[in-house]
């Protein structure tokens, strides 16, 4: 299991421990930098604290996708408890858990011995949760067939047919914990549902603090690039430890150099914590890296078996503010994947995302920072100078497909570029993300205006129900795609050059013989857009430039089966080098495009 270990500053104030238990699947996803921000509090109080992934999920080794995700889990939280202990010295445990790793905890609590428990926004009925996930599952994939094995996909991440019989018979109050001496339940203020559990932990003689807060919706169930930190969760758990730990200060366990990555420690360049994935018919070995930039990078390295002779690398950037592991985890299913076949491929998060550090005076979670070509940079640099690999391709969805089409124009000394459905071509000092939505309309007007323009328009205008300015801006925004198409596509048969234009750019990448394949989701916005920013001067890059449009996926690729399929494709280009009758589309926007033309 790969884990965070965040030891305090100074000298622990008290003898106690915490292991964080994080949610399911999106949830954990969106939740990410919250989390991190809760551990990094608790230390900060004087707790050591260990966050982990599950087995089967982030940075961790996988298990059988057939298995009770639910007992693996647990047993993963007593082992998780134990490291703790190992590692610090600590005498006493408590247990942190999110929404199913607050249930989760709660199982884990007898065995780990543990003497406090936070339970955040914690579900109270297996049952009920699990028709919340199937609801929001049909929501998604109202036309997705349910799956033979029994197993449950939600938002791109699965349980299996045991873990679905098991949580259905669980319900957190009737759940044993002698142990647990106390316990603090931070509710969702919203919506919240577990006041009775507060009530019975007391009647049974635990010390319980009931403390409902806001902030569960923006943490948990918003996209990574606009989750929020929950600041009064975090101090209503801040003030809760301080009762837990003496005054009076502790010996501390001396940190471990060979096994702890320490953040404070900036005289290297790199610092690395090798362990070893099992994988079928080959061991990879991934290492946990932090390079040295103008703020720290974290980033995961997975290595193929010793003695493999073919050295080439891939870098993976983020997807929107998602960290290292990608949507769905795709990322690392990419990275096991591609090692396998010989590749050294570095998954990094850029600065302010993910477990990178953010930069001194740009706002945390930054998805199109000007500097990220920096760091791009700092981790092409790496490859090169650590492998010796020359032969280095770029890679990323949404965002992570643009810094690497950015990185490539810049100069950088790549060899291919793997965008999946990049949403803009262009980024610029003061632009938002909500500036995007305008996307839609780019890439069809006539029906984003039919989904804009309601019925009963002008009745709906005269009432203040219709944002004008929004509709105009729209307009504006669009005529100004175009008109730059137009100046772009005289301009280059003029032979004006134009540095600054998509098609421009992409010339002079073919130019310098870089590979670039695009694939996007269907209705996306990122065609129309290529077709109107990139103009004629894709036609002319032929097999340089690839493009695959793919039916019944979404932005992220959230279901199972487009997944395996993008992912698939991906390989396949990557390989193609070594075996060209891999290619399966013949090449540039005006080209074949699974059977359809762009142009």
């Amino acid at each position: 299991m790969f884990g965070w270990l965040h030891r305090p500053d100074a000298v622990p104030a008290g003898d106690l421990g915490l292991v964080v238990c994080k949610p399911f699947g999106y949830e954990a996803i969106c939740a990410h930098r919250s989390m991190r921000a809760f551990a990094e509090d608790a230390a900060a109080v004087g707790v050591p604290t260990l966050s982990f992934d599950y087995l089967g999920t982030g940075d961790s080794e996988e298990i059988d996708p057939s298995a009770n995700q639910l007992e693996i889990w647990t047993r993963d939280v007593v082992a998780a408890a134990a490291e703790l202990r190992q590692r610090t010295g600590v005498a006493r445990v408590g247990l942190l858990g999110f929404r199913l790793g607050a249930l989760i905890a709660a199982l884990a609590a007898a065995q780990v011995g543990a003497e406090a428990l936070i339970a955040v926004a914690p579900i109270m009925s297996g049952r009920r949760y699990l028709r919340e996930m199937r609801t929001i599952q049909m929501a998604a994939s109202a036309e997705a067939a349910a799956p033979a094995d029994g197993s449950l996909e939600v938002s791109g991440f699965i349980f299996s047919a045991a873990t679905l019989a098991a949580l259905s018979q669980l319900e957190v109050p009737q759940i044993a914990m002698p142990s647990v001496q106390q316990v603090l339940i931070v509710d969702r203020k919203e919506l919240p549902g577990a006041r009775a559990w507060a009530d019975a932990l007391t009647a049974s003689g635990v010390k319980t603090r009931y403390e409902p807060q806001p902030g569960f919706v923006r943490m948990m169930m918003t996209a990574p690039h606009f989750s929020v930190i929950p600041q009064g969760m975090i101090a209503a758990t801040r003030e809760w430890l301080h009762s837990l730990t003496p005054a009076e200060t502790a010996p501390s366990a001396a940190p471990d150099p060979d096994h702890a990555v320490q953040r404070e420690d900036r005289n290297s360049k790199v610092l690395q914590l090798p362990y070893e994935i099992a994988a079928p018919g080959a061991m990879l070995t991934e290492t946990a890296v932090l390079l040295s930039s103008e703020s720290r990078l974290f980033a995961i390295v997975t290595e193929p078996r010793a003695g493999e002779p073919r050295r080439r690398g891939v870098i993976l950037l983020n997807a929107g503010a998602t960290h290292h592991v990608g949507p769905n985890r795709m990322y690392v299913t990419l990275a096991r994947r591609w090692a396998r076949r010989g590749y050294v491929v570095l998954r990094l998060d850029l600065a302010g995302l993910g477990d990178s550090d953010t930069r001194a005076g740009r706002p945390d979670g930054e998805v199109y920072p000007q500097a990220a070509i920096d760091d791009v940079r700092v981790a092409v640099e790496f490859i090169r100078d650590r492998y010796g690999i020359t032969n280095i391709t770029l890679g990323g969805l949404c965002s992570g497909a643009f810094h690497s089409l950015r990185a490539a124009a810049a100069g950088l000394p790549v060899r291919r570029v793997l965008m999946v459905n990049p949403l803009n071509f262009h980024w610029r000092e003061g632009m938002t993300l909500q500036d995007l939505t305008w996307l839609g309309f780019v890439h069809n007007p006539r029906t984003y205006l039919e989904q804009v323009i309601p019925s009963k328009f002008w009745k709906k205008l005269f009432n203040r129900q219709i944002n004008v300015a929004r509709l105009v801006r729209l307009y504006a925004q669009y005529f100004q795609v175009v008109a730059k198409s137009a100046l772009c596509n005289t301009a280059r048969a003029l032979h004006i050059p134009l540095p600054g234009y998509l098609g421009y750019q992409l010339e002079a990448i073919a130019a310098r013989g870089i590979e670039m394949v695009f694939l996007f989701a269907r209705g996306d916005a990122g065609p129309g857009l290529l077709k109107h920013l990139g103009g004629s001067s894709v036609k002319r890059m032929g097999s340089r430039c690839r493009i695959h449009i793919m039916d019944g996926a979404d932005h992220i690729f959230s279901q199972g089966g487009v997944r395996a399929t993008l992912e698939q494709i991906l390989s396949d280009e990557l390989f193609a080098h070594q075996h060209p009758a891999l290619r399966s589309v013949d090449g540039g926007l005006g080209g074949q495009i699974h059977g359809e033309r762009l142009s």
